[in-house]
């Protein structure tokens, strides 16, 4: 009951975001006028009136120049964002289930990758990035026609379109691979194949329109996202929570011990995703510039800022600094940091990172102790808090200079507002959908493992296969 109260709440997020916007909305459109053409990933600060960026997601602007050192630094970040799912959250899942489940863990991220790649070749990436309407992009890049070695993207005339393209593929892998972690240990695989395929057509590329193409309406409101804190981290933590209330909680939660199996190979994969989380946010820049180097910057420091507030408040609340927690914070402070990274200095990236560690510490544990759900992995309380929270303080703590914008410290009170719109749109829009994908992919082959193959484990229940005798 507790769980469909939360459900509610956070559904109600989005009817009060517009509302309090109402008074202002012709202010918006003025803003709007002198803000960046598109806060889409990598899209350049702006640029003067008389030399606008094309808003076509194809360019056909003869003096368009593929810059080398460009292309190379986001081919290394297309490389290290990969490196974030596989095998980074792979074996950061897969050490904190238990042991019977490491394989199917494993296997879920994998499979992911494999299915993402394909359908973004097909449809997701012309949906998401190709000129549509305010809320959906269109076909003209079905199966990608009509993209060659040469032809380039309104969002970044330096690189070929051919690499935007592939890193925007791993952002939108990693986005639905992330949902897993709250409903591990208890869905079949048959409908893990279902639910993710729909997902990314139905969810995550009609919001990465909204938010990152120049045409999306979240971007004309001029909401800032630099690398996917309500596209990629809220999208997948509130999809996760709504799943692990349809599915319900793992047989035996709450009753009976549930210990990550094996706390190496979360460390391991946490360390590979800070790593390749430089990819995922300085690589957002498109470029190997200034503000490449500057989200480089706030990601490091904001992400060490947050796992020390993790340990510290775990530390004072629970007696010991637990490893889990150690680096469950330095996730959170990668989540919170994300939408900011190229708006904001580093002194506002260290305050994000502690609030991020601090307000995540208590969503994973006690917030989710409370309302009673099985969010197994804490997708939800570390990546879609992370996620809105870090999207929040963007509009607080970005600095004009640095991406453009000025956020509330520089005068922008507005800028919060904005962010609101766009942290209760994704919110809505992604719990209702969501809710009913679920639905119809449960009627198709049914959500959840039987009982009988949930006690037995899913590594050989779904696969007929096990990683320990």
């Amino acid at each position: 009951m507790r769980g469909l109260v939360l459900v509610l709440a956070l559904g109600a997020l989005p009817t009060v975001a517009l509302a309090a916007t109402a008074t202002a909305a012709t202010a918006t459109v003025a803003t709007a006028a002198t803000a960046a053409t598109a806060q889409a990933v990598g899209a350049p600060v702006a640029a003067p009136v008389s030399a606008p960026m094309p808003t076509d997601a194809v360019s056909s602007d003869a003096n368009a120049k593929i810059n080398p050192g460009d292309t190379a630094w986001m081919l290394a970040s297309t490389a290290l964002v990969l490196m974030m799912t596989i095998p980074g959250l792979a074996l950061y899942y897969g050490g904190m289930v238990r042991k019977k489940n490491v394989l199917d863990t494993l296997a879920q991220s994998f499979i992911v990758t494999c299915l993402v790649s394909v359908l973004w070749y097909v449809i997701g990436y012309s949906l998401a990035f190709t000129n549509g309407n305010p809320w959906i992009g269109g076909l003209s890049r079905v199966f990608l026609h009509g993209m060659n070695k040469d032809t380039v993207t309104g969002l970044s005339l330096a690189v070929p379109e051919s690499v935007y393209m592939t890193f925007q593929m791993t952002f939108a892998i990693i986005t639905p691979a992330l949902i897993a972690g709250s409903f591990a240990e208890r869905m079949k695989f048959s409908a893990l194949l279902w639910f993710m395929s729909l997902w990314l057509v139905f969810v995550y590329s009609p919001i990465a329109h909204w938010v990152w193409s120049a045409d999306g309406w979240l971007s004309q409101l001029g909401a800032l996202d630099f690398a996917g804190g309500t596209v990629v981290h809220l999208n997948a933590g509130v999809a996760g929570l709504v799943t692990a209330l349809v599915l319900g909680k793992r047989k035996g939660y709450g009753k009976e011990a549930m210990p990550p199996h094996n706390l190496v190979l979360t460390v391991i994969g946490t360390a590979l995703l800070w790593v390749g989380w430089f990819g995922f946010n300085a690589g957002s820049a498109v470029s190997a510039g200034g503000r490449a180097g500057m989200a480089m910057a706030t990601t490091q420091i904001a992400t060490a800022a947050a796992a020390l507030a993790w340990m510290f408040a775990e530390w004072m609340a629970r007696g010991k600094p637990s490893v889990l927690g150690m680096v469950s914070g330095a996730v959170a402070g990668l989540v919170a940091i994300t939408p900011a990274s190229g708006f904001v200095d580093p002194t506002g990236a260290f305050v994000i990172g502690i609030a991020g560690g601090v307000v995540c510490f208590w969503t994973a544990t006690y917030m989710k102790n409370f309302f009673g759900y099985d969010d197994s992995l804490d997708a939800f309380g570390v990546h879609a808090i992370g996620g809105a929270l870090g999207a929040i303080l963007t509009g607080v703590f970005a600095v004009k200079a640095i991406g453009g914008t000025a956020g509330a410290l520089e005068g922008n009170d507005y800028q919060v507002v904005k962010q609101l719109i766009d942290v209760g749109s994704v919110l809505g829009y992604d719990a209702v959908v969501t809710y009913i994908i679920l639905k119809v992919v449960d009627a198709i082959v049914g959500l959840r493992v039987s009982e009988e193959d949930e006690v037995q484990g899913l590594d050989l229940s779904q696969h007929g296969e096990q990683v320990y005798e």
